[in-house]
C-alpha cells in the first residue's frame, strides 16, 4: 500500500516538474530573454519524457521562431532558420487540433510565414533556385493552414504570391513537375493576377506542360480555363501544336473534317492546317497516292482560308503551289516517258534497215510494243496535267491580282508576287507550245499572257 501511495506521488512530481520547466521557458520568454528562453527550451526537449509533448513542441517552435526573426540572433544561432522550421514541423504534426494556437497564439506560424518568403526572394534574385524554391514551398505550407484556421486577417484562401513565386523557382530549376502544382493551384482557383500584374504567361506555361506531357484531358481543360480568362491567350495556336506533336496524320485530318464540318475553324487554323497536311513528315513514308490524299487535303484547308479572307493573297499562293507542284509531278514523268521512247527509236534506228517486208512489219510490230506503254500512259497523264495546270494558274493569278497594286508590301508578299509571275510565266508557256501548229488563236492568246508574266521577271 505504501509502495502504491510512493509511486502516485512521484507522478504527481514529475507533472508539477514538467509544469515548472515549461513556466521557467514561458517566463524568461516573456521578459524577452530570448537566449534564456532557448537554453530552457532546450533542456525541456532533451527530456524524452518531454520533447514529444504539443506543449513543448509549440514553445520550441515560438522560442526559435522568435530567433529567426531577429536578424542578430539569427546571426547568433545559425542553424535557427531549419531548427525553427522543423521546430513548427514537428508541433503541426503533434497537435492537428492546434489546441496550444488557439491557447498561446499564432505567431510562430507568422514569423517562419513571411520569414521565408523575404529569404526566398533572396535567395531568388541570387538565381538559387533549389533554396528559393525551398523556403516558398515552407512559406506555401505554413500559409495554407493560416488561412484555412483563418488565423490572418483576411478573406483569401491562400497565399498567392507564395505561391506564384514557388511556381517560378521549381520552375527556374528545371523542376516542371513541381512547378505545375503551384500554377495550377492558381489557375484552378481562377487567379488571373497577383499584385496587379496578369499571370497569363502562368497559364502558357500549364498548357504547354500538358502538351508535352500528352495529357489531353488536363491540356484541354486548362486551355479552355485560359481562353476564359485572358482574351488574348494563344489557344488556337497552343491547341494546334497538340494534335501537331501527339496526333496522327489521318487522326489530324479527322479533327480537321471534323471541326470543318462543324463550322468551328477560323482563318488561321485553316492556314495551319493547310501547313500541316503540306509539311507532314509521315507522308514521306507513305506511298505516293496516300501522299497526294493528305496534299490535296491542304489544298483544301487553304482554299477555305481564303473564302473566310479573299484578300489573303497567301492562301490563294499555297493553293496554287499545290497544283503546280502536282501538275510538275505529271509533267515529269511524261518527260520520262518522251525520254524513253527516244532512247528506243535512237536505239533502233542504228539497227540495218530491213528490205525484207514481212522482216520489216515484224520489227516495226515490235518497235510499236516497246513504245505503247510510254504513249498509253502519257495519254492517261494528259488529263489531270492538264487540269491541274489550271487549277494552278487560276490560284496564282489570284494571289498575283491581290498584291500587284499593293504600295507597300512585306518581304513575304513581294516574294509571293515575284514567283507567282514565274509560275504563271512557266505554265502559260506550256499552254502556248503545246498549241503550236494545232489552234493559232489559242496559241497567240497564250503568248501574250506567257510574255506579260514573263516581262514582269525581278520586277516586284
Amino acid at each position: 500500500m505504501k509502495k502504491v501511495l510512493f509511486l502516485a506521488l512521484f507522478a504527481v512530481t514529475m507533472q508539477l516538474v514538467n509544469a515548472q520547466d515549461l513556466k521557467k521557458v514561458q517566463t524568461v520568454f516573456i521578459l524577452k530573454k530570448f537566449d534564456e528562453a532557448k537554453t530552457e527550451i532546450d533542456k525541456v526537449m532533451a527530456d524524452p519524457k518531454l520533447n514529444t509533448k504539443p506543449e513543448a513542441l509549440y514553445w520550441k517552435a515560438k522560442i526559435y521562431s522568435t530567433l529567426y526573426k531577429d536578424t542578430t540572433l539569427r546571426a547568433k544561432y545559425p542553424s535557427v532558420t531549419k531548427d525553427a522550421e522543423e521546430a513548427l514541423k514537428n508541433y503541426i504534426a503533434a497537435d492537428p487540433a492546434f489546441a496550444q494556437v488557439k491557447e498561446n497564439g499564432a505567431e510562430p506560424f507568422f514569423d517562419l510565414q513571411n520569414g521565408l518568403f523575404m529569404d526566398g526572394i533572396k535567395a531568388f534574385n541570387k538565381k538559387n533556385w533549389e533554396l528559393a524554391a525551398s523556403d516558398f514551398k515552407s512559406s506555401v505550407d505554413f500559409s495554407d493552414i493560416m488561412f484555412k484556421n483563418k488565423w490572418a486577417n483576411t478573406t483569401m484562401a491562400f497565399d498567392s504570391t507564395s505561391l506564384l513565386y514557388a511556381a517560378y523557382a521549381y520552375q527556374n530549376g528545371g523542376k516542371q513537375a513541381e512547378a505545375i502544382k503551384y500554377y495550377t493551384r492558381l489557375a484552378d482557383s481562377k487567379v488571373t493576377s497577383i499584385n496587379g500584374e496578369s499571370i497569363e504567361d502562368s497559364y502558357k506555361f500549364i498548357v504547354n506542360y500538358y502538351l508535352n506531357q500528352k495529357d489531353e484531358p488536363n491540356f484541354k481543360k486548362y486551355v479552355a480555363a485560359a481562353r476564359e480568362s485572358f482574351p488574348k491567350f494563344p489557344a488556337d495556336e497552343f491547341e494546334i501544336d497538340y494534335f501537331d506533336n501527339n496526333y496522327s496524320l489521318q487522326q489530324k485530318a479527322d479533327l480537321f473534317d471534323k471541326e470543318d464540318a462543324a463550322g468551328t475553324l477560323s482563318e488561321a487554323k485553316y492556314l495551319t492546317f493547310g501547313d500541316i497536311f503540306v509539311h507532314a513528315k509521315e507522308k514521306e513514308k507513305l506511298d505516293s497516292t496516300t501522299g497526294i490524299k493528305y496534299t490535296m487535303k491542304a489544298g483544301e484547308a487553304f482554299k477555305k482560308a481564303y473564302a473566310k479572307n479573299p484578300q489573303n493573297a497567301i492562301a490563294a499562293f499555297n493553293v496554287g503551289i499545290i497544283y503546280y507542284n502536282i501538275y510538275s509531278a505529271y509533267d515529269d514523268k511524261a518527260s520520262f516517258n518522251r525520254r524513253a521512247m527516244q532512247a528506243i527509236n535512237a536505239a533502233n534506228a542504228e539497227k540495218p534497215a530491213e528490205k525484207d517486208p514481212k522482216k520489216k512489219a515484224a520489227a516495226q510490230a515490235a518497235l510499236d510494243a516497246k513504245l505503247e506503254p510510254y504513249k498509253k500512259e502519257n495519254a492517261e497523264l494528259e488529263k489531270p496535267m492538264m487540269e491541274n495546270l489550271d487549277v494552278a494558274v487560276e490560284w496564282l493569278e489570284k494571289s498575283y491580282t491581290i498584291l500587284k497594286d499593293k504600295p507597300q508590301k512585306s518581304n513575304v508578299e513581294k516574294n509571293i508576287t515575284g514567283k507567282s509571275v514565274d509560275f504563271l510565266a512557266n505554265l502559260y508557256a506550256y499552254k502556248r507550245d503545246r498549241l503550236k501548229g494545232k489552234d493559232q488563236k489559242a496559241f497567240d492568246l497564250y503568248d501574250a499572257k506567257y510574255k506579260m508574266y514573263d516581262d514582269l521577271h525581278g520586277k516586284q
